[in-house]
């Protein structure tokens, strides 16, 4: 009689069925450089920093002062420089470090897609003259229509003579206040 693959574990001591909760994880050897290499990434991203972003960022001395050794280093060392700070990196939890970059990136998109908005904005003005002066006094109710419309004005003139556009440059300047006054 051939035994059913149900009756195998009937042949198992107990002992080893409970020993599954401590079985071991093998991990391959591509997928650890794997991980190495995006370690050595994340350094690079952090090394690419200015300082003041550099501050936003949980770092240890030891971290931090590898880092600004790197930015300091040139051609071969720098590289040398990345894999330690990807070495040292595998010692610590990297979520801060990956959260406060996300939030970085973030800011940074979101005020470009501001400046889009803004750009347009001003375009528009621009084009369409005191009728679009109201959308803005809808968005911001503290700007000052004259002002406004003075700029505008100001703007089509130096468009229609080919001057610079200084006025353009003014009204671009004055929606990025009203806009940085709300937030």
């Amino acid at each position: 009689m051939t035994k059913q693959p149900e009756d195998w574990l009937d042949d198992v001591p107990d002992n080893e069925n409970e020993d599954d909760d401590d079985e071991i994880i093998w991990v391959s050897k591509s997928e650890i450089k794997r991980d190495a290499e995006e370690l050595k990434r994340l350094g690079l991203e952090m090394v690419e920093l200015g300082k003041n972003a550099l501050d936003k960022i949980p770092l240890d001395e030891e971290l931090r002062a590898a880092i600004e050794l790197a930015q300091k280093i040139k051609k071969e060392g720098r590289r040398r420089q990345l894999q330690l700070i990807g070495k040292m990196l595998r010692n610590r939890d990297v979520d801060p470090i990956r959260q406060a970059l996300d939030k970085l990136k973030n800011r940074h998109n979101q005020q470009v897609a501001l400046f889009h908005k803004l750009e347009m904005l001003r375009d528009r003005l621009i084009e369409e003259g005191d009728d679009a002066v109201p959308e803005v006094l809808k968005l911001w109710p503290q700007a000052d229509r004259q002002q406004l419309r003075s700029l505008i004005r100001n703007a089509k003139k130096e468009k229609e003579g080919n001057k610079p556009p200084k006025s353009a440059r003014l009204i671009f300047q004055y929606l990025r206040e009203l806009a940085e006054e709300q937030a």
